[in-house]
């Protein structure tokens, strides 16, 4: 502890990133990040973007970006916000929306960044428990709150919330903010997201990432989609903290990645057939796996400890995600690869199991 910290500073537990190794001879499925590359036209993109034009700030209203995806989503670009990584995104909407007289609510197995932001910016929260079989339970958030957010799939179980649900669940909260993280929605059913009910619901906001199905977790593209007045509420916390949070290079990716649906189409179908594999073979091997929307799986054994298959695939120079957590200890979360790596992980894990 240093004498020079703010007094909140020492009682912050900050968000631990999953490991991001320097040996390049490991197997990587523990982050879930897309095993493809960005589309070429992004690459071309970005190569474009890397002129004089770095001398000079960035617009900082990202407005060609703001009507790509306004266009993209059928929205308007007063319905759009966007950031430094959805991250960022999530960090302003805890500070400029979540912080009420009543405690917000979260899943009590969901994204492990939500408490810590309760904890940078002083939000009272309540946890609402997963059901027996790891679905939201949406009779727990049926009682006073200020806001709700839960991931859809979420994360790291991979289940999904269906529309109507979502619906049933804005109409009993009328009063409060309610936030969808949809940073693995494009590996659900099309049809899927909550985008479909801005118009109807002026509580709804929407948060994606171009990190996971768009090949982008290095360039950090977050974004926001709701009401005109939540994104203005966003936009004021945005300009009170940072008004250049996306770069010329980063601008220029995010646009030619929307521009480009056929590659971002094919290489969503390529994660989700690999997803159907993994799981078939997983339970071929005796695993009970979560049903999952996103580009991970959940998945775990009945006779095998689940922190020592996940040392025993770092053995074997693969690494997965554990979890130390209650309800989770004994699952593997185990992120979409290549099928290469998939068969690496498969023929590991039945040397292991024998």
């Amino acid at each position: 502890m240093s004498k020079f910290w703010s007094d909140f500073v020492v009682g912050l537990e900050p968000y631990v990133p999953g490991e991001q190794p320097a040996n390049a001879n490991l197997t990587k499925l523990n982050t879930n990040e897309n095993p493809y590359p960005p589309s070429p036209a992004v690459m071309q993109a970005m190569e474009s973007a890397v002129n004089d034009d770095l001398r000079l700030y960035p617009p900082s209203n990202a407005d060609q970006l703001k009507q790509t995806l306004a266009d993209y989503f059928q929205l308007t670009p007063e319905q759009v916000f966007v950031g430094n990584g959805s991250d960022e995104v999530l960090a302003h909407v805890f500070n400029g929306l979540f912080r009420q007289a009543q405690p917000i609510l979260y899943p009590d197995i969901s994204y492990s960044f939500y408490p810590v932001y309760c904890g940078l910016y002083g939000i009272e929260f309540s946890k609402v428990p997963l059901a027996d079989d790891y679905s939201l339970d949406l009779e727990g958030y049926r009682r006073a709150n200020g806001g709700i957010i839960f991931p859809n799939p979420n994360a790291p179980t991979g289940r999904l919330l269906g529309l109507d649900a979502i619906k049933a669940l804005l109409q009993d909260n009328r009063d409060s903010v309610v936030v969808v993280d949809e940073a693995y929605i494009d590996f659900a059913e099309a049809g899927s997201s909550a985008v479909s009910l801005i118009d109807q619901y002026y509580n709804l906001l929407v948060v994606q990432t171009m990190s996971k199905s768009r090949s982008l977790a290095g360039m950090r593209i977050g974004y926001a989609m709701g009401s005109k007045v939540l994104i203005e509420g966003l936009e004021r916390i945005k300009n009170s903290f940072n008004s250049y949070p996306l770069g010329h290079v980063q601008l220029a990716a995010a646009i030619a990645s929307f521009n480009d649906p056929d590659y971002f189409a094919a290489m969503r179908e390529k994660v989700i057939s690999s997803r159907e594999w993994i799981v078939e073979q997983l339970k071929v091997l005796g695993f009970d796996v979560l049903p999952s929307s996103a580009n991970f799986v959940l998945a775990r054994h009945s006779d095998q400890n689940g922190l020592a298959l996940t040392q025993s695939l770092r053995d074997k120079n693969i690494i997965i995600r554990h979890f130390n957590k209650p309800r989770l200890s004994e699952f593997l979360r185990i992120t979409v690869g290549t099928p290469e790596q998939n068969q690496q992980l498969i023929d590991a894990l039945g040397e292991i199991i024998g």
